[in-house]
């Protein structure tokens, strides 16, 4: 059993755990997950390995509730345990000194990036890193990520803080100034990738995207996780989660994962009515 020995808010529906898992801290790298169920007839989830101690045994998992499931997660506390979670899955990013990183996250996205900007830095690259949100009480770990930037900027839709607009705007801006770069990766919501990587593939970029489709299993078993990458299918489970994002089809990407919202928000009204004895 997985231990939960932290519990925080980064934002109202935003969470912070902090679990004992010895073994997966000390094999996790950048860019790679964990599945878990907070309960034996909860639904199997992926979860980004925020942040990870091998010399203390813990990893964090930074989630915001989307569902029945994630809903079931938040009502966890400090000492619960965690009945099923494996990993660490997926490929680990590719790290390697690229030069100029642009590293770019959206919402809850930026929380998957924050292990992968440090892990670039750690590499000997300079990291411009942009962050966005709706509003300024949606943006999570704005410090941890400009502790490890060597250039920060923050987006906000309603601009509560940082530019107006989104993390596309400040991109192009930065553009506009001359700014140059080798290497770029976006994590966020699928619109936002969809937007901000074509931009980033105008301008002759390299660019990755951490992609989050339905996942099940993990294994590449169920096929629930499927992408189309430059014509071809993938599974984000096995081949992923990350991939070039000039060649993602994210037309079809944003039709899966709505395929299933309503499902999701039935779950999670369910769920809610049970809790407040309605059912």
């Amino acid at each position: 059993m997985n231990e939960i020995i932290k519990t925080g808010h980064l934002s109202e529906s935003v969470y912070r755990f902090r679990i004992t898992a010895p073994r997966i801290a000390k094999k996790r790298k950048a860019g790679q997950f964990i599945i878990l169920r907070p309960q034996k007839d909860s639904e199997r989830i992926p979860l980004t390995i925020a942040d990870a101690s091998p010399s203390e045994g813990w990893i964090e998992i930074i989630f915001q509730i989307a569902g029945r499931t994630t809903r079931q997660l938040s009502e966890l506390k400090t000492g619960d345990s965690i009945p099923d979670l494996s990993g660490p899955l997926g490929k680990p990013t590719h790290i390697e000194k690229f030069g100029r990183c642009i590293c770019i996250g959206g919402g809850v996205g930026i929380a998957p990036l924050y292990p992968i900007v440090g892990a670039l830095k750690e590499a000997g690259n300079s990291i411009t890193t942009i962050i966005g949100a709706r509003t300024e009480n949606l943006l999570i770990i704005e410090d941890e990520m400009k502790a490890r930037s060597d250039n920060f900027y923050i987006a906000t839709d309603d601009g509560s803080k940082g530019t107006k607009g989104f993390v596309s705007t400040v991109f192009s801006s930065l553009l506009e100034q001359g700014q140059t770069f080798d290497y770029a990766i976006v994590i966020g919501p699928v619109i936002m990738m969809k937007v901000t990587t074509r931009l980033i593939k105008e301008a002759g970029i390299p660019c990755m995207a951490s992609l989050n489709p339905i996942m099940v299993d993990g294994t590449g078993m169920c096929g629930g996780c499927r992408v189309t990458v430059n014509g071809e299918t993938k599974f984000a489970c096995v081949d992923g989660p990350e991939f070039d994002a000039a060649g993602v089809d994210w037309d079809e990407l944003i039709k899966r994962l709505k395929s299933y919202s309503q499902f999701e928000q039935d779950a999670l009204e369910k769920h809610e009515c049970r809790l407040r004895g309605s059912v």
